[in-house]
């Protein structure tokens, strides 16, 4: 399948599935724990490693996508946490992009363990997004005596992981 001139866009493949290499998609993750990330103040996950990246629209220094063309893109996230405060009075996680920002909240004050080992998060959406708008990812710990570690993996076992592609 050939977009105009001679640039192919698509190759159909038996039993009729249809390859798109240049379709923007990309997976990073976080390779080394951010440790000890503050209250009351947005970190951004640290996304400096990718599995892959078609495209080459992740930036692993800035922990942003940027939208190559306008349209729709399925954006993902999961995030894992160490030594949640428990005393904290909400944790959000945001998908935050350039049009709107899609929260992930939750109150560990519920939780018997101090602080509790082990949380994870995430997130799902169809964000509209322009060409050049951007996407990355941040949590927020509202209060709370306790500091909040994010996870560090691996290829093998990437337990914060950020990954999104063109849909439509």
């Amino acid at each position: 399948i050939s977009g105009s001139g001679t640039t192919a866009i698509g190759q159909l493949e038996a039993p009729s599935e249809l390859t798109m290499p240049n379709q923007p998609a990309f997976l990073a993750f976080v390779d080394d724990t951010q440790s000890n990330i503050a209250s009351d103040t947005a970190t951004t996950f640290q996304y400096n490693t990718e599995i892959f990246d078609q495209g080459s629209d992740f930036n692993t220094s800035t922990y942003k996508f940027t939208a190559p063309v306008t349209g729709k893109y399925q954006l993902n996230f999961k995030g894992y946490f160490l030594q949640v405060p428990t005393d904290a009075e909400f944790i959000y996680t945001q998908i935050i992009t350039s049009n709107r920002n899609y929260i992930h909240i939750f109150d560990p004050r519920g939780f018997d363990t101090s602080p509790l080992n082990y949380h994870f998060a995430d997130a799902t959406v169809l964000a509209d997004m322009d060409a050049n708008d951007t996407a990355h990812v941040a949590v927020y710990v509202r209060l709370g005596s306790g500091t909040l570690d994010i996870y560090g993996g691996n290829a093998t076992d990437p337990s914060n992981y950020f990954s999104g592609y063109l849909v439509c």
